[in-house]
């Protein structure tokens, strides 16, 4: 029996200070989806997450998420071109830098504590 086709895959993003969290990943990059009432739609070159007002500690800074990019270096020139890491007071934000498995990973940890992994896989 064959799996049901999937149209997408959603993480619910925790945020501790929704509007500030929300304003972070607009600075970032992306483009508001849709907004409710303690959530919101985000998307960056159509892939998306939902931000959501909840926040546990515990949770928020053991959660990490992973933006598979073309070039690593151009997004960490963005993100510094743009202050994210003053403008934010960002605990994590780490230049580009070739890992044991093979990416070229930026890190950059949003205001609730969030990681993100801003991966390029090299060219052969």
């Amino acid at each position: 029996m064959s799996v049901p086709r999937v149209h997408a895959v959603t993480a619910f993003v925790p945020s501790r200070d929704f509007a500030l969290s929300k304003q972070f990943y607009l600075d970032l990059g992306f483009q508001l989806t849709w907004d409710g009432d303690g959530a919101c739609g985000l998307a960056i070159d159509g892939h998306g997450i939902i931000l959501q007002n909840f926040y546990v500690k515990e949770h928020a800074e053991n959660f990490m998420m992973s933006l598979g990019v073309d070039d690593a270096d151009a997004w960490w020139e963005r993100i510094q071109s743009l202050g994210i890491a003053e403008k934010y007071k960002l605990g994590m934000a780490k230049p580009p830098a070739l890992q044991p498995w093979g990416l070229r990973v930026l890190y950059l940890a949003d205001p609730t504590g969030v990681l993100w992994h801003i991966a390029e896989r090299p060219k052969a």
